[in-house]
Formats: C-alpha cells, structure tokens, sequence
C-alpha cells in the first residue's frame, strides 16, 4: 500500500490545527454544541419490532412470482415521534434460523404476533437506545425469506442490496411475505452501515462493491472476498468440499424443495478440478473495488484457517489503490469475532466508528492510527497506516547450506537443486516443527540468527520453479519464525479463546434479549515455532488460473504461490525459515499422483514485505547463519480436519 503523499500529510496537519482551535474559541451564543458520542436516551424495551419483506425484483426460486425477503426490524419509538429520522446498522445473514450467531450460537426468535423477540449478538442492544435501528435480514432462501441461497451470487447479494434500495426509497417492501401492505421506510435517513463475521461480513463485502448508493460503511470480520478463494488455492482443492453443499446446509425447507435448479448450476460451475469458471468471476468482489463508496473497518485473525487471510490481502490492497477509507483490527486468532477477544476496546471502537459513519459526529477516530495489530496475546499496538510506511518487498533466495537438507535464506541468489516428495499425511505443523531437521517431504531453509527484530507485513510471494515426477502436484510454501513464545492457540477448537462463566453486559435487555454474554480469555500455547504466513497451489494450473494441464515429467514449472496477509514480528534471536513442500494434510486435498520435485534454487525467490525492506533484514542477519541445530520444536497442533463452513 502506498505511504500517504506530502501534501496528505500537510492536510492532516491543517485539519488537526483547525480542529484544535476550533475547541478552543468560544461557541457562538444560543449554538448548540456538537455532539461527540450517541449515548443511550431511547428506551430499548419500548423500541418498534417489526418485519417487512422486501421484493427483490427477481425470481430465484421459479414460483412465478418475485422473490420477497424478510427483514427484521428493531428501532427506537421516540424519534420518530418527534419527527426525526435515524441511521441503521445491518446485518445480513444466513445463519438466522440453523446455524445461530456468535459465540453462543443465537438464532432469532419471535412471538406471537411473529415479531422479532430475540435478535443475535449485541447489536441491537446497544445500538438502538444511541438513536440507531438495527435491521437483521434473512439471505434469500434462508429462514423467512423467499429465493434461493446462491452462495455469494446475484440471489445472495441481491437480497441484502434490496433491503439497502428499500430502506433509501428504490425497492418496494409489504408487511407479509406474500400479498400484504406496502409500506415504506420513512423513519430512516437511509445511512447504512453493515456489519457481519465471515459469510454475514462476505455479504456486506458483495453488497459495498455493487456501489449501492446509501451505503456508507461495511465491517466486515474474518470475510471472503473471492469465493474461489475459499473452495480452491490457485487450483488446488481445499477441503470444503463444494458451494452446492454449503447452499443445502444453510437453505430452508421451503427453499430447498425449490431450488434444485439452482444447486445444479452451482455444482456444475465450480468443477473441483480447480479451474477459475464464470461462476468464481460472478463471486469476486476484488474486481469491483473501484466501485465501492462505503468506507472499510476491517478485522481479521492471522491464524484464520477458514477464511484465510489470502481473502483479506487482496481486498485491502484493492482498496487502497482505489482511495477507500479503510480501518484495520489484526489479531492473533482463528475465525474469531472481536467481541470474544478484545470486547471492551471493540464495543468502544465500534460505536465510535458507526457514530462517525452513519451519525457524522467529529470524534477524532478517522485521525487515529489506521491499524491495530496483536503481536502477543492481549498485547496490542498501532501504526499510523497498514501495512505501516517503509515497507517493502524484499526478495530473498534459498540456497544449500553446510548441513545436509537444511538449507539457508539469504539475500543473494545461489545455485543448486532440492528434492522432496509429497506426502500427504503431512502437514505445516510437522514440516515446521522438523524445519532444521533434514526430511524427505519438504525442502527448508533458515536465516541466521536475527541480531534485531523483523517485522513482517502485508502479503508475501513465493515463486518456485519446479520438476515433477509425475502428471501432478500440489505446492505448499510456509514462512516459519523459528524460536520460543507463547501464542493465542488458534488450533484448538475454539480458536484462540477459552469461554468463561461470567457474563457482562453490553447494552439493554429484555426478557426475551439478553444484552449479556459470557466472557472470555486468551487461550494461550507455549511453542518452539510459529508459523507465519502459507500458500497452496497446484502446480498444473503454472499458466493459467482458469484451466489446469497435465505435468510433463522431467520437466521445469515456475509458479508463484500467494501467501496469506500477515502481521508478525520475529523476535531477534530466531530464525525466519521457508519451507517448500506438497500437500497440506487436513488444508488442501492430494493430487492424484504422489510426485517428487527438485526444486531449482536459482530460480526460486520469497518476496516478503518486510518493514524497512532489504537494508532491515540485511542488518537483522549481519550476524552470520551459523549452522542450526537440527531439534524437534512444538508447536500447536495441527489444523482441525474436515470441511469447514464460513461461520462461527
């Protein structure tokens, strides 16, 4: 991401000077002072519960009548008595009725009359006595809406957007989901902000890169931004299985008996050969970047195993070549929500960003540093923009070192082969847990010592030129930080966090809505290594994204794998290591052959962004590489098995 220019920067100054002075000179009399923070005046038990169905303007599901969307609604009674319009935080979600939301997986629940009881997770607690409504949509095909789920598509997508056209005067809703009242949305001033974890921060992704006017913010925690890049790793397979089968798990039983054709065409679009399809081009939302109006607030984890953060790289960079005003939360987790593992600075950060957002309050958080990264458990810092200024992709070479199989990264290109077979039984944790113990399933290669630390930030590359054996095979590139230290232990269940007993409260209940949640710690693990940043790729797919190729045996590949977004520091005293292997047990599926690869070091490069480029790691590895000792480390264990689903 490019540093802010000069004259950013003399704007900034001007704007704070301004600002400043603007505090200190007396108000004009009979003026009414700025606000700077909505707080709680409006009454949550007395707040307005109602639901309207919003007509998508399509028919998903093939019943000869276009398709209507429930949208629940939650809002405070008083401004609208008194005449006043109020902004909305949304979410839009598939996981109302069978999956549940949050840590305590929430569903909504209604009474009698069918109005909205319980509505998942905080938002509404909290938001709605500060003036906001807060708007929960069922997904088409999902819940109590009409339609057909569709796995990031038109019907998906299109379903959220309607509400957002709906609630600024462009869509018609009734108050049933068939026949019914029209009604309009005239107690809104139509400032949208969307909000959602994983599939729901997907939606709020899709809907800000259709342009949708009214829009003004998304947050979107742990989400996709290229739905290929959730089923596939640059043509190798991830153990997801395929979109069909995430359509029927989160489908209701009135959508599912409709929407047969639409499963087919999922299924038949996204061939699990890899093969980029016009149904990935149709779920990419990087491409449209340059179409999003609505300002970014980001969080992701590092250890993210389910939405990995290949998703977050891609997107926050797109933004930023297009100018989105964008905010960053980078913790040290899995798939985890920042109210279960930075809670009060969250709830805090969150209601000061919509009250920016949606409410236009002047409270400074847009002249806050950009990003806040977790280095260590519960241990946070900022920079000023991310990844921070005077980073820079350094390019570094594997070479052969003076221990048989365990090689050296450094700064200039060396000659020589390495060879390692695939073995599928493998996987990160045991190649980094041996990284300075020669293996035959992968090829490794450590720095010296690091006499200073190294930060590490952004998304690095690895380009591999490689010889098969065989008609087919799988890559795997793993940036290592060799050395002791405790860490959130992402690969336990829970990802990161142990959930307490105790309960806190985040806004008003009632009976039927509890505003109180229970707490939650970091779940820590003392490792001997950690691994930083991974990449897959099937190396059939070396020239194109959109159709793979049999391997010619004998013969030499180059491809460059895109590893994750990363935030790490290595500590001075350990080593960064690269290892090159095949397939990732438990994270990427076999190829069909079990080849061996000689690796051609002349031609094989890590392109890591590194804080203060090449000069930084020339003077953290001045030391000399020293010859590692060739010990086991621990680690956490390895990545949960099985098909995962973008949830909590």
């Amino acid at each position: 991401m490019p540093t802010r220019t000069r004259s950013a920067i003399r704007r900034t100054l001007v704007i704070a000077a301004a600002t400043t002075l603007t505090a200190l000179l007396p108000a004009p009399a009979g003026a009414r002072p700025v606000p700077r923070e909505s707080t709680p005046v409006y009454s949550y038990a007395q707040a307005i519960r109602e639901s309207v169905w919003v007509d998508t303007g399509s028919d998903e599901d093939g019943d000869g009548r276009n398709d209507r969307v429930a949208a629940d609604i939650v809002r405070p009674a008083e401004p609208a008595r008194q005449g006043r319009k109020v902004p909305v935080v949304m979410e839009a979600s598939p996981y109302y009725s069978c999956c549940g939301r949050g840590n305590e997986s929430q569903l909504k629940t209604y009474d009698a009359q069918g109005r909205v009881d319980r509505m998942p997770l905080f938002y509404d607690n909290f938001f709605v006595p500060r003036g906001y409504a807060f708007v929960g949509v069922d997904l088409a095909g999902t819940n109590r809406s009409d339609g057909c789920v569709d796995i990031g598509g038109p019907s998906d997508i299109g379903s959220a957007k309607a509400v957002i056209d709906w609630l600024n005067g462009r869509a018609t809703a009734y108050t049933s989901r068939t026949g019914g009242t029209p009604v309009r949305a005239g107690w809104t001033n139509g400032r949208t902000g969307m909000i959602g974890k994983s599939w729901d921060g997907t939606v709020a992704n899709g809907v800000a890169a259709t342009g949708v006017k009214g829009l003004k913010t998304i947050v979107p925690i742990s989400a996709i931004s290229s739905w290929y890049d959730y089923y596939f790793a640059q043509g190798a397979p991830l153990y997801d299985g395929g979109p069909d089968r995430l359509a029927d798990r989160v489908e209701s039983a009135g959508a599912r008996a409709h929407c047969a054709a639409v499963q087919r065409r999922l299924a038949e679009g996204s061939p699990r050969n890899g093969d980029w399809t016009p149904l990935w081009t149709e779920r990419d939302y990087v491409k449209d970047a340059a179409r999003v109006r609505a300002s970014v607030f980001a969080v992701h984890g590092t250890q993210d195993l389910n939405v990995r953060t290949q998703h977050l790289g891609p997107w926050w960079d797109a933004l930023a070549r297009h100018g989105v005003r964008r905010k960053i939360w980078l913790s040290q987790t899995g798939h985890v929500d920042p109210f279960d593992f930075r809670r009060g600075a969250w709830v805090d950060t969150l209601h000061r960003w919509f009250d920016h957002e949606l409410l236009g309050y002047d409270n400074g958080i847009d002249r806050e540093p950009m990003a806040d990264v977790e280095h260590h458990p519960d241990q946070w810092a900022t920079t000023p923009v991310w990844p921070p200024a005077g980073t820079r992709a350094t390019v570094l070479h594997p070479a052969p070192g003076r221990q048989a199989g365990v090689g050296t990264l450094g700064s200039h290109r060396a000659h020589g082969t390495a060879v390692f077979t695939d073995d599928p039984r493998l996987s990160e944790t045991d190649w980094a847990a041996h990284a300075t113990v020669a293996t035959p399933e992968k090829a490794g290669f450590v720095t010296a010592p690091l006499s200073r630390a190294l930060r590490l930030a952004g998304s690095p590359e690895v380009t591999v030129t490689a010889t098969p054996s065989t008609s087919s095979a799988h890559l795997s590139a793993v940036l290592v930080d060799l050395g002791p230290d405790t860490i959130r232990d992402y690969a336990d269940p829970a990802e990161g966090i142990s959930t307490l007993a105790e309960r806190t409260c985040w806004g008003e209940s009632t009976a039927g809505d509890s505003a109180c949640y229970k707490e939650t710690r970091a779940k820590t693990a003392a490792v001997g290594y950690t691994v930083v940043s991974r990449g897959w790729a099937d190396l059939g797919h070396h020239a194109s994204a959109a159709k793979g190729v049999p391997l010619t045996p004998g013969k030499a590949y180059t491809m460059t794998l895109r590893l994750g977004a990363t935030d790490h520091v290595v500590p001075a005293g350990h080593r960064l290591a690269l290892i090159v292997a095949g397939t990732d047990e438990y994270l990427v599926e076999p190829p069909s052959t079990r080849p061996t690869l000689t690796v051609d070091l002349s031609r094989t490069t890590a392109k890591v962004p590194l804080v203060g480029g090449a000069d930084a790691f020339a003077r953290a590895t001045s030391g000399g590489a020293g010859v590692p000792a060739p010990v086991v480390r621990e680690g956490v264990g390895a990545p949960r098995s099985g098909p995962h689903l973008p949830a909590d």
